[in-house]
């Protein structure tokens, strides 16, 4: 318990504010975790990504290519969507995503955390895992999953996370 309560007991902002960083494009703000040469690193919530935008920090880190449209779907579907954006001025550039499923009530499970390589090493993961659990905290959800490629586990290690707690065993199933 003693880890949960580290977590969280950041000085990051958590209220919400808007901003218009391009004409007409609004970015819900709801935390900076981040300040160096006039620029921050932000969170939003808000679900209005540029699918583009998201796609190429997916290409970024060598991720293969997905149709938007299941992506969109996937995005809507989420019980939590979280962007991470580097903002300098009026420009703004999507720097880390993650996105979490649901029963509302008990369980979730996070997927697509990605940070852009620029922005990798700098403590920013986990401040985007940070603020994702938070999140999922705050709506009272008690058992957090997720699945891990093999070079970053130790990553999610060190967040707390384990590699099959209790002898618990997941299993799935495939199409032929």
């Amino acid at each position: 318990m003693v880890f949960w309560k580290s977590l969280f007991n950041g000085s990051e902002s958590t209220s919400a504010s808007k901003e218009t960083l391009f004409s007409g494009d609004p970015l819900e703000v709801t935390g900076t975790t981040y300040a160096e040469n006039g620029a921050r690193i932000c969170f939003s919530l808000t679900r209005e990504l540029d699918l583009y935008e998201l796609e190429e920090l997916c290409d970024a880190v060598g991720w293969s290519r997905r149709p938007l449209r299941k992506v969109r779907k996937a995005m809507e579907h989420s019980f939590l969507v979280v962007s991470m954006w580097y903002i300098k001025g009026a420009k703004r550039r999507l720097i880390g995503f993650a996105r979490a499923t649901s029963d509302h009530a008990f369980n979730a499970t996070i997927w697509d955390v990605v940070v852009h390589p620029d922005f990798q090493s700098q403590g920013l993961g986990k401040s985007l895992m940070k603020y994702t659990i938070d999140k999922l905290r705050s709506a009272d959800i008690s058992n957090i999953t997720l699945f891990a490629d093999p070079q970053v586990v130790d990553f999610y290690n060190r967040l707390g996370f384990l590699v099959d707690p209790e002898g618990i065993k997941g299993m799935f199933w495939y199409p032929d």
